[in-house]
């Protein structure tokens, strides 16, 4: 449960700093709009898609012809709202970059300690974010398609898989919302999936909620804020640095168990 703490804390840092959650909430309108207008579409088209997908069953007897369908067309709007879940993210953070760094800066500063910089330019800056979100999407789409063909197995595939598709969902989502500061404290792509597999429990802890909260219409945009916040905890966490204020600035304070002291990123072994 410690990752659904940090998510917590996120929510009341941008409740007790108010100018910044609704300085947050920007971003994740615009892409809210977006992704609505998206999957309306889908919603409408999603039938003549499937039947343009299984030409051979056109001479099928009812009700064989409608059940096969209804259930390929339901396959295909929880595909759709599966990516939507994964990329809501990664969109709103790419286009909110400017608001979530200044938020995210602003968690560091009043935590104490120093206020890490990229020392990159802004374009720098959404050009690695949307290259590792677009690597990030690749692997999201390789994990749908096998839960996906997966939902076809009687049982399992109406029970296992919909619990693992989440967990999928929750792993990525949390890696997208760490980036925001681990980019801050160049920690790359690689860097970042590695802390996570080192603490896949903390990941999924923080992520899992979020993605069941982002179900519900516009929650995800008004948690969006505050799980930055609670994101840039938890990687000053998995990077050492919330070893207790007291210790702020001992070169000998000792680092937070299982974590690499901050500025010397040491990735666990891959399980």
């Amino acid at each position: 449960m410690g990752g659904f703490r940090y998510l917590l804390a996120g929510q009341r840092w941008v409740f007790a700093n108010g100018r910044w959650l609704g300085f947050g909430l920007l971003p994740g309108l615009v892409s809210l709009v977006l992704y609505a207008g998206a999957l309306v579409g889908l919603g409408f088209g999603a039938d003549d898609l499937t039947a343009w997908a299984t030409p051979f069953a056109d001479d099928w007897s009812s009700p064989w012809l409608a059940l096969f369908r209804g259930f390929l067309t339901a396959l295909v709007f929880a595909l759709g709202l599966f990516l939507a879940v994964i990329t809501f993210t990664a969109v709103t953070l790419l286009i909110g970059q400017p608001f979530y760094e200044s938020l995210s800066e602003q968690v560091d500063r009043t935590e104490g300690g120093e206020v890490p910089e990229s020392g990159r330019g802004l374009w720098q800056d959404l050009w690695i974010s949307g290259r590792d979100s677009v690597r990030l999407l690749l692997r999201v789409v390789l994990y749908g398609i096998l839960l996906f063909a997966l939902g076809f197995v009687p049982v399992i595939g109406q029970t296992v898989v919909p619990a693992i598709g989440f967990c999928v969902s929750g792993y990525f989502l949390t890696q997208e919302l760490t980036s925001v500061a681990l980019q801050r404290r160049r920690v790359d792509l690689g860097g970042q999936l590695a802390l996570l597999r080192g603490r896949r429990a903390l990941a999924l802890g923080f992520g899992v909620p979020l993605v069941l909260a982002f179900l519900v219409p516009l929650v995800a945009v008004f948690l969006m804020p505050g799980a930055v916040a609670g994101a840039t905890l938890m990687g000053r966490h998995l990077l050492g640095e919330d070893t207790g204020r007291e210790d702020a600035g001992r070169k000998d304070a000792p680092a937070d168990s299982g974590a690499a002291p901050a500025g010397e990123f040491s990735p666990p072994p891959s399980w």
